[in-house]
């Protein structure tokens, strides 16, 4: 399922999309290129639920947030995500 988003601020950390019919702003903890699949990668999360990160694949040209589906390609996000933990972690 493809999400749109309106905009993405990398500077400003923030995302404005549209995520299951609902309008909404999320907080970027980080995205990231995968050279090999030349794909991009936004980890999110709703200012008032921290607990709960999203993450989604995105095109800058289309502004089109879709899921991550493939079981290889999700657990190489994983990953990634797990590494992040370990350079920042929580208390």
């Amino acid at each position: 399922m493809n999400n749109k988003y309106d905009s993405i601020d990398l500077d400003d950390n923030t995302l404005v999309a549209e995520i299951g019919g609902v309008k909404k702003v999320f907080n970027i903890l980080f995205s990231y290129h995968h050279d090999e699949r030349n794909k991009d990668y936004v980890f999110i999360v709703e200012p008032e639920n921290e607990d709960d990160v999203l993450v989604f694949s995105y095109d800058e040209t289309t502004h089109e947030l879709a899921e991550i589906e493939d079981d290889e390609e999700f657990s190489e996000v994983e990953e990634v995500f797990n590494a992040y933990l370990e350079d920042f972690p929580t208390e």
